[in-house]
């Protein structure tokens, strides 16, 4: 079993995009769509922000170029995989607004945001059922209200995996292609804990490789992190299941 980070350093990473559906500027176009929707913009009643947003568990970087787009700067852009940072520098070019971090985001945010200063904080993607422990997840609300300016946003992407899947629908097939196949198998192991199980077929020159890794993922129920956002002050204004299953959770500092 491997910890998320080595998991998608050592598997995920290099498929990342790939898993996606490969168009980076039309995904980013996507999310600065559902950003918007939201209400997520820079507010220019709260020119002490200075426009700042942070993208938590940045990946590749298809929030932060949604955020770049709508015109926040700069965007600080988080993650602990080094090879998906490297390519968000890529995608964003010489002049964008965009800062590429390598670091836990546990642990980020007193680093990079001093209380009350910013504007827009997403930890989108799946990204917050990554974390360790199911304490890590109010503990990190708890710094995002801090950071938060009064009026800043903070919107969340993930799986609600608190309901079991059973039999063969623990079997996911993420992407396939001619040469690539992932699939993915979910092994629950508490109220707390999924496993997940990817399987990444390649094929070169004929002759298919198998890959797999597994790691430990959260089960965050819909219900109780509403509940812990309340908790760390911060007022819901949406929470509701979006494209692909993906719960939407957007919620601002008062």
């Amino acid at each position: 079993m491997a910890t998320a980070t080595d998991h998608y350093e050592d598997l995920l990473a290099d498929q990342y995009t790939w898993m996606l559906g490969g168009d980076i500027t039309s995904l980013a176009e996507g999310q600065a769509s559902l950003l918007k929707g939201l209400g997520v913009l820079p507010d220019e009643d709260h020119a002490e922000a200075g426009g700042h947003a942070i993208d938590l568990g940045c990946g590749p970087g298809v929030q932060s170029l949604a955020l770049a787009a709508l015109g926040f700067s700069p965007v600080t852009a988080v993650d602990t995989s080094g090879k998906l940072l490297a390519e968000l520098t890529r995608c964003a070019g010489k002049n964008s607004p965009i800062r590429p971090l390598n670091a836990d985001i546990r642990t980020a945010l007193p680093r990079i945001a001093a209380p009350g200063t910013a504007a827009a904080v997403l930890c989108m993607g799946d990204t917050l059922p990554h974390l360790p422990t199911p304490s890590d997840v109010p503990a990190l609300l708890a710094d995002v209200r801090r950071a938060l300016a009064p009026g800043g946003h903070l919107v969340i992407t993930y799986r609600d995996l608190s309901a079991p899947l059973e039999g063969t629908d623990r079997f996911l097939p993420v992407r396939s292609d001619e040469n690539r196949l992932l699939t993915c198998f979910l092994e629950y192991v508490d109220e707390d804990t999924v496993m997940v199980h990817d399987l990444l077929h390649t094929r070169a020159d004929g002759e298919w490789t198998l890959r797999t890794s597994s790691y430990p993922k959260l089960r965050i129920p819909a219900e109780r992190l509403a509940a812990q956002c309340r908790e760390a002050g911060l007022e819901i204004s949406h929470d509701a299941t979006g494209a692909r299953g993906m719960r939407v959770l957007h919620a601002r500092k008062p």
